[in-house]
């Protein structure tokens, strides 16, 4: 399995959710989805304490826990405007919001976060309604020794995925290979190709039966590219 740097490690909750430490001792969450999630694993229905919550979109299983997450740890919350807002709406303090748009960067936690393009949507659910959440994104997490960890967000594969690979250059990948809802492993061995990574964490599969792809599958795929580790993680499990 790859070496992370001293210090770092990277949990997969399941689903979309990842805890990220740095070496100095800072804690994100990105795509909080825990407490009602079918595979979260129970130890970790309670994250523990928490310096930034990153949202990738409004999907109730990407921000689920967020509102809750954000008042009991007090981190700060980076999210699109439109679900920024959403959320000030809702209680989160609008000093522990950080609301911003693709193509920016912004410091939390000692780290440089990117918001990067995806294709997909971006709602909330509101009582009986659905509140336009702006545009999906994704992450590339810049640690502060350099690290770079890119949290593709719910998404097709895209040209931009190019870009962010020469732009951002980052050092391993969090793609969604589950199908239907996002792309599946012949897109995502696509994605992995555009970006130029060599170490890839599935994730966004196996959550429902619709969610078919598999880690398998992606390396079946993506069995051309020279020197790629494909790692498969169990909900709960961690590297670094």
């Amino acid at each position: 399995m790859a070496d992370l740097p001293d210090g770092v490690k990277i949990t997969w909750a399941g689903h979309a959710t990842f805890i990220i430490e740095t070496p100095s001792k800072k804690r994100l969450i990105v795509d909080p989805w825990l407490k009602t999630s079918p595979v979260c694993p129970d130890d970790l229905k309670d994250p523990g304490p928490l310096d930034a919550i990153l949202l990738t979109h409004g999907h109730g299983d990407h921000i689920a826990d967020a509102i809750e997450l954000a008042d009991s740890t007090g981190a700060t919350v980076v999210a699109m405007v439109e679900v920024a807002a959403w959320l000030n709406s809702k209680g989160v303090d609008e000093g522990k919001l950080i609301a911003m748009n693709k193509g920016g960067t912004v410091e939390v936690a000692g780290c440089r976060v990117h918001m990067t393009h995806a294709i997909h949507s971006s709602s909330m659910e509101d009582g009986d309604k659905l509140v336009y959440g702006g545009e999906p994104a994704g992450f590339v997490i810049e640690i502060e020794n350099g690290y770079k960890i890119y949290h593709s967000g719910d998404t097709a594969v895209m040209s931009d995925m190019a870009l962010i690979g020469r732009l951002l250059e980052p050092d391993i990948a969090l793609l969604c290979i589950g199908d239907h809802f996002t792309m599946g492993p012949r897109s995502a061995a696509e994605a992995i190709r555009l970006l130029g990574v060599k170490t890839v964490i599935g994730m966004h599969y196996g959550t429902f039966p619709l969610l078919t792809g598999t880690p398998e599958q992606l390396r079946l795929e993506a069995k051309d590219v020279d020197g790629l580790e494909v790692i498969e993680l169990e909900p709960g499990q961690s590297i670094g």
